[in-house]
């Protein structure tokens, strides 16, 4: 791991503390006081992310960024030399690509000024080298995009116009929702972005139609004195700035990695077997979960080795229906009914397809489960269903009593040898 000098954070008291406040976990808040190094840099302990969570190399550093990348070439010696792409996240799920035409020794974290339209902003860097090439790929820009260049590594008065712009953006948010209320416009603000040096605004906002915000811009212009930029953004993207986590207990799909959004509906539900129910596959978007789609190829493929449920099983005593099947453990059910669960039988879908074959030549079976040998069945893999969970539990002896201080046990000792005198003396008689 890399050691320098700058690791810590101690401001001289003679000396104001700079509020650095970049977009690294941050969804509008600040980093708190920390003091820039001589060279204007960030502290490592931020620029790495190990700022309260503990050191991390040089190209794992967890910002707390959303759409976080591992850069596991970042410590190479020629990876920079080779390509002078940078890639600088801004607020939330916002990414752009540079050009490092100054040949500026930036590391993961480094908050930086970028050329804009107009004036410069201000974004972390959060990818060196050859892995931007494959980022522009993956963001579907194509290679005679012209990128926009890096200015420098931000300085003391960056950092505070950055703050001070940032600081409105709340603000600027409630006050725009109300003015597109009295205009009557049936859009949604969801978040509102100052550009760092102040000059330009970019209002992002969610509606079900086309929307005429000319008048909508001329009153914003009129109400911030700012450059206004209109984004449209659909729900997922907006569950994906806002961020969160899902029912499975980790940060939203969409905040942390996931950027290309594909159409989900309820067949990806059917194919899985899953229950219909919206309450369940909703996300925070309200759409439909994109996990939903991860397994579905796998679910397909498995299906096609299952029988199909118009197919009967013909046995000497009784006809078989497909009731249900287990698609990735290759199970399936019969039952005597088509439409009841009566003298069910789980069998491999192997076992199913053997006897649809003896059915086709004209035989049938005595049972679906003749052929198949115990011993040489495989087992489960789950250790909970092949023995019985208290079988190390170890078993109570019971105590035995002391008859010879027990008052009953005595008293019955003396009542049979009275009776076994007795019936000893009839037999003399």
């Amino acid at each position: 791991m890399e050691q320098r000098d700058d690791q810590t954070t101690t401001a001289p008291k003679d000396k104001s503390d700079i509020i650095a406040f970049g977009e690294q976990a941050t969804q509008g808040k600040s980093l708190g006081k920390v003091e820039l190094n001589s060279d204007n840099r960030l502290p490592l302990s931020w620029r790495n992310g190990s700022a309260g969570r503990g050191l991390t190399a040089r190209g794992c550093g967890q910002d707390q960024c959303q759409l976080n990348v591992h850069d596991y070439m970042a410590d190479l010696p020629d990876n920079t030399a080779v390509c002078d792409l940078v890639e600088v996240q801004f607020k939330n799920t916002r990414k752009g690509y540079y050009h490092n035409d100054s040949h500026l020794d930036l590391k993961k974290g480094d908050m930086v000024a970028v050329e804009a339209a107009p004036g410069h902003d201000i974004g972390v860097v959060t990818m060196t080298g050859r892995l931007v090439e494959l980022q522009l790929k993956k963001a579907q820009l194509k290679a005679d995009t012209e990128l926009k260049r890096i200015y420098r590594i931000a300085r003391e008065i960056d950092l505070e116009k950055y703050e001070e712009a940032k600081g409105r953006e709340h603000e600027t948010m409630i006050e725009s929702r109300q003015i597109a209320k009295d205009l009557g416009l049936e859009m949604k603000i969801g978040d509102v972005e100052y550009q760092g040096d102040g000059q330009k605004a970019i209002f992002y906002y969610i509606a079900d139609g086309r929307v005429d915000f000319r008048q909508l811009i001329k009153e914003l212009a009129a109400a911030f004195h700012v450059r206004i930029e209109m984004k449209q953004i659909g729900a997922r993207q907006e569950a994906g700035r806002i961020g969160g986590f899902g029912p499975c207990g980790r940060e939203l799909c969409c905040s942390t990695w996931l950027r290309n959004f594909h159409s989900v509906n309820t067949s990806a539900a059917r194919l899985q077997d899953l229950t219909l129910n919206p309450q369940k596959m909703a996300g925070q978007c309200a759409k439909l979960r994109c996990c939903m789609n991860y397994e579905v190829d796998q679910y397909i493929e498995a299906s096609r080795r299952l029988p199909s449920r118009e197919v009967e099983l013909e046995t000497e005593e009784k006809t078989y229906h497909l009731m249900k099947a287990d698609i990735l453990s290759g199970e399936v059910t019969y039952s005597t009914d088509r439409k009841r669960a009566e003298n069910l039988v789980t069998i491999s879908s192997e076992r199913a397809t053997e006897v649809i074959a003896m059915n086709r030549d004209g035989v049938k079976p005595h049972s679906l489960t003749e052929d198949t040998d115990p011993e040489h069945t495989n087992k489960s893999l789950d250790l909970a269903t092949q023995e019985d969970v208290n079988r190390f539990d170890r078993k109570k002896k019971k105590k035995k009593k002391n008859r010879k201080n027990d008052p009953s046990s005595t008293a019955a000792t003396e009542q049979n040898r009275v009776s076994r005198g007795s019936t000893d003396s009839r037999k003399n008689k």
